[in-house]
């Protein structure tokens, strides 16, 4: 007979542990979806199965196919964002709207990151990004109201999530924690200058590849120097970043070095991303190609680009969107050490 482990999740005494932690995931879904009822938001479900799962260079998927009744097969992937099939539905003419959606992403497996996990986004036709950093702060509140505590925690830091977050720009932080003067990278166009970040990082002791392109070094800078200070205290929201790591995000008005674009943190744990949507078609098209041509280079492989999606982006109304990990929420609310002991039934190993 196969080898069992001897304390999987399913045996009563590990389940004992974790139900607390998983109690309380119930209570704070029943009060985000009364967060969002409150809202005159509506929820809507999106299909896993995607042609494509998402164009960001460092994103990893699952791949399957779809069989039709003829026995022909075509490509298709478990998609790692919502996104997508989200942005189609302001097109087609929904205001507000959230869901809790099951997504997939490959090669990640830590404390704080699972192979499937939940992904709350939510989206607001004709409303600005700022409004969503109004909403986070409110949503954390609900949130910790729901787990009945004030205070999240996670390793040996706290939050009290009653003061407001913390607003600071991706250049601030790069002055304050690594003393990097980001923009000074950065021509009027927002078009990087990679020698330029790699000195400075090396000068800051982040130890830096010949081969590193100004992505990478970004990356090292706030990953090594910045993220785990963020969010400690209070809540932290990190906005404006480059816009060359603007993903899906407009320019900001007046400065178009920056994007709008801001992430949310929580004792050095990020949260959520959120976006002032672009619309431009054909930006979004062109800033597909590059993360693709990127990622061939990188990892060897490339995923198609949904021609749907583009066609609904040109048709879709301004808007903001922000995508939060669910599990992660659940985590620093209820105390949880890792993100398996937040999930009903975690992916086998």
């Amino acid at each position: 007979m196969p080898d069992i482990d001897p304390s999987p999740w399913w045996s009563p005494d590990v389940h004992a542990d974790r139900r607390p932690f998983l109690i309380g995931r119930q209570r704070i879904l029943a009060a985000l979806r009364d967060f969002f009822a409150a809202r005159d938001f509506v929820e809507v479900e999106t299909p896993i199965l995607q042609v494509s799962p998402g164009n960001e260079t460092h994103l990893h998927a699952f791949a399957t196919q779809l069989v039709a009744p003829d026995g022909t097969a075509s490509p298709r992937y478990l998609h790692t964002s919502p996104e997508f099939t989200a942005k189609k539905l302001l097109a087609a003419g929904e205001e507000r709207l959230f869901t809790f959606a099951r997504v997939f992403r490959n090669g990640e497996r830590t404390a704080l990151h699972h192979p499937e996990f939940t992904m709350l986004e939510w989206y607001r036709a004709r409303e600005s990004y700022e409004v969503l950093m109004a909403d986070c702060a409110a949503l954390l509140q609900a949130a910790a109201a729901a787990a009945g505590i004030d205070v999240f925690r996670f390793g040996p830091h706290g939050v009290d999530i009653r003061l407001a977050p913390e607003r600071l720009t991706v250049a601030e932080a790069f002055a304050r924690f690594a003393g990097i003067d980001l923009l000074a990278t950065l021509d009027a166009t927002g078009a990087t200058d990679r020698d330029a970040l790699w000195q400075a990082a090396r000068q800051a002791g982040i130890r830096v590849a010949g081969d590193d392109v100004w992505a990478d070094v970004f990356t090292r800078v706030m990953v090594e120097k910045i993220e785990p200070f963020l969010g400690l205290g209070r809540p932290t929201i990190l906005c404006e970043y480059p816009i060359s790591e603007a993903a899906l995000a407009r320019p900001k008005p007046g400065d178009p070095r920056v994007a709008e674009r801001f992430e949310l943190y929580v004792c050095g744990v990020e949260l959520a991303n959120a976006f002032g949507e672009l619309t431009d078609a054909d930006e979004q098209r062109r800033r597909f190609s590059g993360w693709m041509d990127e990622k061939q280079r990188l990892y060897g492989e490339r995923y198609p680009i949904d021609e749907d999606f583009l066609a609904a982006l040109a048709r879709m109304p301004e808007a903001s969107g922000i995508a939060l990990g669910l599990d992660r929420l659940v985590l620093l609310a209820t105390g949880a050490r890792r993100i398996e002991d937040v999930l009903w039934a975690p992916v086998a190993s």
